[in-house]
């Protein structure tokens, strides 16, 4: 009766399946992504380092040797991937000397970097860099400045004198720097007008208008979060209505209505990172939302996870789904691969990156091969490599 029972389900899931009940998982995407990782160069690591991820297979392995630079905890590619920009984040609280931002050419063929040129940054320890749709500008958030530098991109890749910087204001009762305003992520909406700034230290959301003719930054709207919240990173929802943000001091995640009319925003929920009962210290680092709009990631540093939750689409509320350890200690970034079919984590203070295959129905994780080697790994940026490359 058990092989009767057997046989029947076995005809009947197919049918099911392409009935739609059951969400099938897709075939595994055929090629190769190139993955840059930025370090922290105050210990044993070299620079830039440069990865090949296996599509078929998850796997890791390096692509050449790395690019030697001073402090590129953030790096970012250009929307054609013909150009890498890097923070050098040095500078801090007891000096006004800035840190700087960097432009190297891509070698498409190899993924090699070539530098082309180095600028101040307008501030200490710039610590994150988004680029325009266009790669026309680049911007930097200065942790440490408290500020953020606007900087035009020219045809062959170089930057250009800062065209903006637009500097924060020290609350009345600080008494120190630690008290002042820490800019930490800079991030565009999808209509190019909106800059927002997620600022620790402040508390506080910016959302600028950016004029991409001048380069410019008018001041469009501010959101207050819950005092000692830290907000970190931000991320916007594919639907473009929704938005999160990610806060570092209280380990939370909230939920953002946006009107991409005026650039505001009005919160609608926050939730734990953490997950009932755990008495720990842990502090949050980054936010993604998967490339269907179904899930979000966050990842705690302490509790060393990932909290996963499912996205109303209407809402943009979140649900918890649970917690993936992420094999390392001190997931300070962690990116989705351009095909949405792996999520990589870098661990800095275990240095090194691991590679998660996500379920597509679910969103929860599967770790893939054994964590890949890289000293104080911080920050990922990926690209589709080109067939027979």
């Amino acid at each position: 009766m058990r092989a009767v029972k057997k046989l029947a389900l076995s005809l009947l899931l197919p049918l099911v399946a392409a009935a739609g009940l059951v969400r099938a998982e897709p075939a595994p995407a055929a090629g190769a992504v190139r993955v840059y990782v930025g370090t922290y160069t105050d210990t044993d690591s070299k620079g830039i380092y440069r990865l090949r991820l296996d599509l078929a297979t998850g796997a890791l392995a390096e692509e050449g040797a790395p690019t030697p630079a001073k402090q590129p905890s953030w790096v970012t590619l250009s929307p054609d991937g013909s150009h890498l920009y890097s923070v050098v984040e040095t500078g801090d609280a007891r000096t006004d000397a800035p840190g700087g931002v960097s432009a190297y050419a891509v070698d498409t063929a190899t993924g090699a970097l070539t530098w082309l040129n180095t600028l101040p940054s307008g501030g200490p320890a710039p610590c994150h860099l988004t680029l325009d749709a266009k790669g026309r500008h680049a911007f930097v958030a200065n942790y440490w400045g408290g500020n953020v530098s606007v900087f035009p991109i020219a045809g062959d890749g170089r930057l250009g004198a800062a065209s903006a910087l637009v500097q924060h204001p020290m609350p009345k009762n600080a008494v120190d720097a630690d008290a002042g305003p820490h800019a930490h992520s800079v991030d565009l909406d999808a209509s190019n007008r909106h800059l927002i700034v997620a600022d620790l230290g402040l508390d506080t959301l910016f959302s600028y208008d950016f004029d991409a003719a001048k380069g410019a930054l008018t001041s469009a709207a501010t959101l207050s979060l819950k005092a000692g919240a830290g907000p970190r990173h931000f991320t916007f929802h594919p639907d473009g209505r929704h938005a999160y943000v990610i806060s570092e001091l209280d380990s939370t995640l909230t939920a953002l209505d946006f009107d991409a009319a005026s650039g505001a925003f009005k919160a609608t929920q926050t939730v734990s990172t953490l997950p009932a009962g755990f008495t720990g210290k842990s502090y949050t680092a980054e936010v993604a939302v998967s490339a269907d709009g179904r899930f979000l990631y966050g990842s705690n540093r302490g509790h060393d996870s990932l909290a996963i939750f499912a996205i109303d689409a209407a809402t943009g509320k979140l649900t918890l789904v649970g917690h993936q350890p992420t094999q390392g200690k001190h997931p300070r970034h962690f990116a989705i691969d351009p095909t949405g079919t792996y999520l990589l984590v870098a661990n800095r203070d275990s240095g090194n990156v691991v590679v998660f295959r996500i379920a597509k129905a679910t969103g929860r994780l599967t770790q893939v091969g054994e964590p890949y080697r890289v000293p104080r790994a911080v920050c990922l940026s990926m690209t589709r490599i080109a067939a027979g490359r």
